[in-house]
């Protein structure tokens, strides 16, 4: 009986098997969700200018720009959500930037997991990002007397385009994270080239008055697509074209700026 006893501890077990590449990025999902609770800070950053932008743009600029603030907001708040989100995309590159220069990365090389979770990680913490500013901004905005014709399917629709223009737009700066060293320096680079694109677009304003050089830069701007788009969607007129013609631009960046980001991985 003890030579039996003794023996047990050493026979042999099965091996678990390996994770799958859907746990692996489910864990590093959850890792991105803890951001939130243990960094809260962030979300004042990603609400705040929204919400200050809406505010404002409303009451300081809505009676001069459409008759009355209630009227610009109609026309504003589909856009300043486009606004967030393509704003809220630079974070993608400083959280990776920051990790990598913590070292994280080089930790997680040497795990055996599937080499893109990490990015799929950050991908859902974008996602949660994007969906909590968005649903902040369109509860402000319901506040203030915004109404979205199209209703509840008007609004979920709005949200799933959301999310597909953040997930594009987040490879730019995830493979600006995985070039630049400093977090600081990855958001200046991001909102300089950011700010052109977004205030030169019909975000805030009807390009109608613009100049006619500017106009025809604003009616090709990826951001005054993806504006419109929504705004259709809200207002339950969206078609095809409309939405296909907001999706073009998320569509070329993942696949040109997907295969960099994983080439840029392996390199380091």
């Amino acid at each position: 009986m003890n030579d039996t006893l003794s023996a047990a501890p050493f026979q042999p077990v099965a091996r678990p098997p390996a994770p799958s590449a859907f746990s692996n990025a489910l864990v590093f999902g959850w890792r991105a969700a803890l951001k939130f609770r243990h960094v809260p800070e962030q979300l004042f950053d990603l609400v705040m200018t929204p919400i200050m932008f809406t505010l404002l743009f409303t009451f300081v600029f809505g009676g001069a720009l459409a008759g009355s603030p209630s009227g610009y907001l109609q026309f504003f708040l589909p856009g300043i959500l486009v606004q967030t989100v393509v704003f809220n995309a630079v974070y993608s590159g400083m959280g990776l930037s920051t990790d990598i220069g913590k070292g994280l990365f080089d930790r997680f090389r040497s795990l055996p997991i599937w080499s893109l979770a990490p990015f799929a990680g950050l991908m859902v913490g974008d996602a949660l990002r994007h969906l909590i500013a968005a649903v902040i901004i369109l509860g402000i905005g319901l506040i203030l007397g915004y109404r979205p014709d199209a209703g509840v399917v008007g609004v979920f629709s709005s949200l799933l385009l959301l999310l597909a223009i953040g997930f594009g737009t987040g490879w730019i700066f995830i493979v600006l994270g995985l070039l630049i060293r400093t977090p600081m320096t990855v958001m200046t680079i991001g909102f300089s080239f950011l700010f052109p694109l977004v205030f030169a677009s019909n975000i805030m304003v009807d390009p109608a008055t613009m100049p006619g050089w500017l106009r025809g830069f604003v009616d090709v701007n990826p951001v005054s697509l993806m504006a419109t788009a929504i705004r259709a969607l809200m207002a339950g007129s969206a078609n095809l074209d409309q939405i296909a013609l907001a999706l073009i631009a998320p569509a070329l960046m993942t696949a040109l700026l997907a295969p960099i980001t994983l080439w840029l991985y392996r390199k380091q």
